[in-house]
């Protein structure tokens, strides 16, 4: 297959992954309205006599949780928010629970030329540029053995999990090396490539789709191309898909559903065609770039028409057009656990280097002393909360160095020891997290930023 890694890397990079600006405010949003949620709410009971309130910190689901939104739907994008109460704090009706959700919100929630309203399953927040932002209800009990259950609020109460889809998601990504994201981000922007395109399977088929016939290649390109190629041959065979988290119901759940699917493997199947000049044994670069260009119906691809030669290496590269490969390791505690913060925790840092202290993170960052590469910190977490509990640690790397190395990390991993060590290896403002668990909730985290200088 021609070899166009360092291009499609660059578009994936800056075309397809939706910039840190766009998430951000994706996620400001989100915030925005769980706080007019809680002010409206809190005037609700004042005025009823009631007592409604969150049981924990709301949870992001969907495309934006799993960090599949892709830059070309238009800003049409659909945060969800599933909402936790209780289920001894709410009414026995879904139809009352969502009645009171709406009031709330169109206290707070004024100016929209779209009121707040109850759909089936969520309350919907609709803003002008098209963003808009669905309110899951869910109550939670805890069961026999001490853990939490929930049941979601649509015609009727119905059990399950706000977390399962996400958390699902997040293990088959770790499973193949993280790059399942990548796959399904790319399959999200060919699906909405076309504006006359309408009627696509929804991300979630779509995430199901590519992770079942995943292929598993060195170069972003192929591992797309390969990928797609299985998808297609698959959906000749058999277009039905189910719940990843409950195999026994399936995600085609209306008649357009099928009608979605047929378009799917025909839109793939006509535009796959085009790329068989990659294979070919004189295919030119300007006849790879055009495969792609009519694949993606992007403009990028049109401008690189243009060049004279093929980048094919990062070393053909300036430093500043090099977009690095990395694969996007980091984890949420919010996917992982309920979060209702009850307790303090404190982090501290001693700097070390050759066994001997240098002295603590806090003050040398006070005192604007340089922290270098070659040092040790010793993390110390304090807090008062009564045993038993568990421990968590993260370490997030940032900046060009941990994308280079593809070093990003940002797992949360499970120690149960209130100390943590870690060497400083190379610049970057990077960050460690600790987290403690009780009861199946994070009731407490803490964080500490590590700045390492050149």
């Amino acid at each position: 297959m021609y070899n166009l890694q360092s291009k499609f890397n660059t578009f994936y990079q800056t075309k397809v992954v939706l910039p840190k600006d766009k998430k951000n405010a994706l996620f400001n949003k989100k915030n925005i309205n769980v706080e007019r949620l809680k002010e409206g709410l809190k005037e609700y009971n004042e005025e009823n006599g009631t007592d409604y309130k969150l049981a924990e910190t709301p949870i992001v689901q969907g495309s934006v949780a799993m960090s599949t939104v892709v830059q070309n739907e238009d800003n049409d994008y659909d945060i969800d928010v599933a909402i936790v109460f209780d289920k001894s704090n709410l009414p026995d009706e879904t139809t009352a629970t969502k009645k009171i959700i709406v009031n709330a919100l169109k206290r707070k929630c004024t100016g929209f030329k779209t009121p707040p309203e109850a759909k089936t399953n969520c309350v919907r927040i609709v803003y002008e540029e098209n963003y808009h932002i669905d309110f899951a209800i869910y109550r939670r009990y805890v069961d026999e053995n001490g853990d939490y259950r929930y049941d979601h609020c649509g015609s009727e109460w119905r059990e399950r999990d706000p977390r399962s889809i996400t958390k699902w998601f997040l293990a088959q990504n770790k499973e193949k090396d993280y790059y399942l994201r990548e796959i399904v981000r790319l399959m999200k922007m060919f699906s909405k490539s076309r504006t006359g395109w309408v009627n696509m399977p929804a991300g979630l088929i779509q995430s199901v789709l590519a992770d079942e016939k995943y292929q598993s290649y060195e170069r972003i390109d192929e591992r797309f191309y390969h990928t797609m190629v299985a998808i297609r041959d698959r959906l000749v065979e058999d277009k039905e898909v189910y719940n990843p988290t409950d195999t026994t119901k399936s995600l085609k759940l209306v008649r357009s559903d099928s009608v979605k699917m047929d378009n799917l493997y025909n839109r793939l199947n006509g535009k796959l065609s085009k790329l068989d000049v990659l294979f070919e044994s004189d295919c030119t670069y300007n006849q790879a770039i055009e495969a792609w260009e009519e694949f993606f119906n992007h403009s990028y691809w049109t401008d690189q028409k243009q060049e004279e030669q093929v980048a094919s290496s990062y070393t053909q590269l300036s430093v500043s057009q090099v977009y690095f490969n990395y694969r996007e390791t980091e984890e949420y505690i919010g996917n992982l656990f309920p979060v209702n913060l009850k307790y303090k925790l404190e982090l501290d840092c001693v700097v070390s280097k050759d066994d001997k202290k240098v002295g603590w993170l806090h003050i040398m960052m006070q005192q604007r002393q340089l922290l270098l590469p070659g040092n040790v910190l010793n993390f110390r977490a304090k807090s008062d909360i009564p045993e038993p509990y568990q421990v968590y640690w993260k370490v997030k790397n940032r900046g060009e160095y941990a994308k280079q190395n593809d070093c990003i990390r940002g797992e949360i991993v499970q120690t149960d020891s209130l100390y943590h060590v870690e060497p400083t290896s190379f610049k970057g403002d990077h960050y460690v997290e600790c987290y403690i668990i009780k009861s199946g909730e994070c009731v407490a985290r803490a964080r500490i930023d590590v700045p390492i200088r050149v």
